[in-house]
């Protein structure tokens, strides 16, 4: 699978004994050798500094890492001083991305829209980055409807992205049907599957409610009725998740990116099934 990229996520810790975790996991995922790690920015760039600073940790070891960044509620100021110290760092990748206002913040700022970060950052620094954007199969959950996200997606792409990232899904013929939908409008990039392993119901229960992420109704009962027997979810997630990554790659999905949530058991266990390298 020399072709496909697999790539993993983590979140900025906000604690000392935080990051001690991920450089546990992190030490245990590298072990898989992903194409890079990507670091997520917290709403109107509340992580800023962790994010650069668990980038540049990856980095010093020896490993490929994208920060992510996100516009609204930024200055064009304060996103070139970014760009900046991202190029001075050597960071070469970025994932950029609207992101969400902070609780209490009613000023988008300068960028309202993914597509003018994108088209911003060619501006500012021409080819030096390479840039994923979000992609939504499920439709994101602020948009009018899937044709208006769909349009989005093409603006976001027409600015400079190179690739693609999903938000996670149970559904691969979300996926599928999404991708062809982008083809018929000449969008033709990589779009990599999001992945979230199962390990809670009710942690995901929530997660997915807040990104709009559809939890079949099957498989939503199926994993209430194992209540709070974690074992058994982990288990059936495992199982069900094994199978969905299955055929997205059969399907021929470019890859695959993992929300780890800063766990390496559950992704590591997934990868190892798969055969992935």
């Amino acid at each position: 699978m020399t072709d496909h990229t697999f790539s993993i996520e983590f979140f900025p810790p906000k604690t000392t004994e935080g990051m001690e975790k991920l450089r546990q996991a992190r030490r245990q995922l590298a072990q898989l050798h992903p194409k890079f790690f990507s670091v997520t920015f917290g709403a109107g760039g509340s992580t800023r500094d962790r994010t650069l600073e668990t980038v540049l940790e990856i980095q010093s070891e020896g490993l490929a890492a994208a920060p992510h960044l996100s516009c609204v509620g930024s200055t064009g100021e304060n996103i070139r001083e970014i760009l900046e110290t991202f190029r001075a760092n050597g960071i070469r990748h970025i994932v950029a991305l609207r992101g969400d206002l902070p609780s209490g913040m009613a000023d988008p700022g300068e960028f309202r829209y993914a597509n003018e970060l994108v088209s911003f950052i060619r501006q500012e620094t021409g080819d030096w980055f390479e840039i994923e954007v979000a992609a939504y199969p499920e439709t994101h959950p602020q948009a009018r409807n899937y044709r208006e996200d769909l349009l989005n997606f093409k603006r976001k792409v027409d600015a400079g992205a190179n690739a693609a990232i999903t938000q996670y899904f149970f559904n691969a013929d979300a996926y599928f049907n999404f991708v062809d939908d982008c083809a018929e409008l000449g969008v033709t990039l990589p779009i990599v599957p999001g992945i979230m392993p199962i390990s809670n119901y009710s942690q995901l229960s929530r997660f997915s409610a807040m990104c709009g992420a559809d939890i079949p109704r099957w498989l939503a009962r199926k994993m209430e009725s194992y209540s709070d027997d974690s074992a058994s979810i982990k288990a059936f997630g495992l199982d069900f998740m094994t199978g969905l990554c299955e055929r997205l790659i059969e399907g021929g999905a470019p890859g695959l990116h993992f929300y780890t949530l800063n766990q390496a058991g559950l992704t590591t266990t997934l990868w190892q099934r798969l055969g992935l390298d």
